[in-house]
């Protein structure tokens, strides 16, 4: 037996998913730099702080280091929570006709998404190797999972698997442009 869910259903599910995520992600962002601004101006406070991502030895070995690894996990966090920004202004319709989804509109929110997705891969790279090249220059530092920055792969593929999206989209813009016109 099959059951039969609604898309209204789903589409409403999926929109309080996204804000419930959407929160939690802007929370972290804003979490990474308020850990920052606390462990410049009261470096005591850091080891109680959120998630006890402690970086105090890093700050004190370098700043410049520690302003490094904070922006990038900072943008990394800033950088899913605009996704679910998107995403929620997609299923909140205002900018998505779901009647016509071929849209320029649903066609620019795909490429977004790809290109926010291209670069929470980047960043995430970049810091998982700067850490990695931290740790090997002898800093204490704490794990890669903490910090938020996993395997830079998964994005890059999820990257472009929303530019193919992307072009789909543009496609069939196209055709619908054209079936319009013999109309």
């Amino acid at each position: 037996m099959v059951i039969k869910i609604p898309t209204q259903w789903i589409l409403r599910t999926l929109l309080f998913v996204s804000w419930f995520i959407f929160v939690g992600l802007s929370i972290e962002a804003g979490a990474f730099l308020t850990n920052a601004v606390f462990a410049v101006f009261k470096p005591s406070a850091v080891p109680i702080l959120w998630q006890q991502t402690d970086l105090s030895d890093l700050l004190r070995h370098d700043r410049g280091y520690f302003a490094v690894i904070v922006l990038c996990s900072a943008i990394v966090a800033g950088h899913k929570a605009c996704m679910f920004y998107l995403i929620i202004k997609a299923l909140l319709k205002k900018n998505i006709s779901m009647i016509q989804p071929f849209s320029i509109e649903a066609k620019r929110l795909v490429l977004n998404l790809s290109y926010l997705t291209f670069a929470i891969g980047l960043f995430s790279t970049m810091g998982y190797k700067y850490t990695h090249w931290l740790i090997s220059q002898g800093v204490k530092m704490p794990d890669t999972e903490s910090l938020h920055f996993d395997s830079g792969d998964v994005w890059f593929f999820m990257a472009i698997t929303l530019l193919v999206i992307g072009q789909i989209f543009r496609r069939g813009i196209e055709i619908q442009a054209e079936n319009d016109l013999t109309i």
